[in-house]
């Protein structure tokens, strides 16, 4: 993953109180400078003698309101405009966003939390411990690539972490954190459940959830963000 950080004055005024908010990023055409869109009666337009931008949701990983700085975390996995444009980012490059057009804001004073994703749901992961007040309880499942990919989270007495590495094996295959989420022995209490991630995995994990552990499906948020095989994908959030 590598985390790019934009900054600018236009950042006055950005608001992001949900910890999985999506933010619409544009990624221009490679030599081509950044298109701004514009918002009509129909909605977001582009000019019509321009290349349209590729568009992609990414979780706004942390602002800052006094620097004027905003953290986009992106996963580097070799192709797609923005995995190619995070790899290349350098500073001076121009890059545009819009939203985040609404925020979901879950209580923290749950029993206890249960929070598992891909690395495509780590920094909406990460923004959910930041915001757990002192002395919570939560369960973390995070798939990763391998072992080089761990980051440092916020942790605690009552946080339990676990990294669940591919080594070497496809993204998208629900078995690694299903085994591990099955071989876990939860806390007892009224939880509530964010998960993100590819989305068949975040359904069958929903689905073992729900089916073999008890869980009210209404205290629990599963957000597929990627469909293995197809690109631009995404649920309405």
């Amino acid at each position: 993953m590598r985390r790019i950080t934009l900054a600018g004055e236009q950042l006055a005024g950005f608001a992001s109180p949900g910890h999985a908010d999506h933010i619409k990023v544009f990624f221009p055409e490679p030599g081509h400078p950044p298109v701004l869109p514009i918002l009509g009666a129909e909605g977001l337009q582009f000019p019509s003698d321009q290349p349209r931008p590729a568009m992609r949701d990414y979780t706004p990983r942390h602002f800052d309101a006094d620097a004027l700085t905003l953290d986009v975390d992106f996963v580097l996995h070799g192709d797609g405009p923005a995995a190619s444009w995070a790899a290349q980012a350098a500073v001076g490059q121009q890059l545009v966003i819009g939203g985040p057009r609404g925020s979901l804001i879950v209580p923290t004073d749950y029993d206890w939390h249960l929070l598992i994703g891909d690395e495509t749901g780590l920094p909406a992961i990460a923004r959910r411990l930041e915001e757990l007040p002192e002395g919570a309880t939560a369960v973390v499942l995070i798939e990763i690539a391998n072992g080089g990919e761990r980051q440092t989270l916020p942790g605690g007495p009552g946080i339990d972490i676990h990294w669940v590495e591919r080594s070497g094996e496809a993204a998208g295959d629900a078995t690694p954190l299903l085994t591990k989420l099955a071989g876990l022995t939860l806390p007892e209490g009224e939880a509530h459940t964010f998960m993100a991630g590819e989305s068949n995995v975040v359904k069958a994990l929903k689905a073992h959830l729900v089916e073999a552990r008890g869980f009210v499906p209404e205290a629990i948020r599963a957000s597929g963000y990627w469909v293995y095989g197809v690109a631009d994908a995404h649920e309405p959030h």
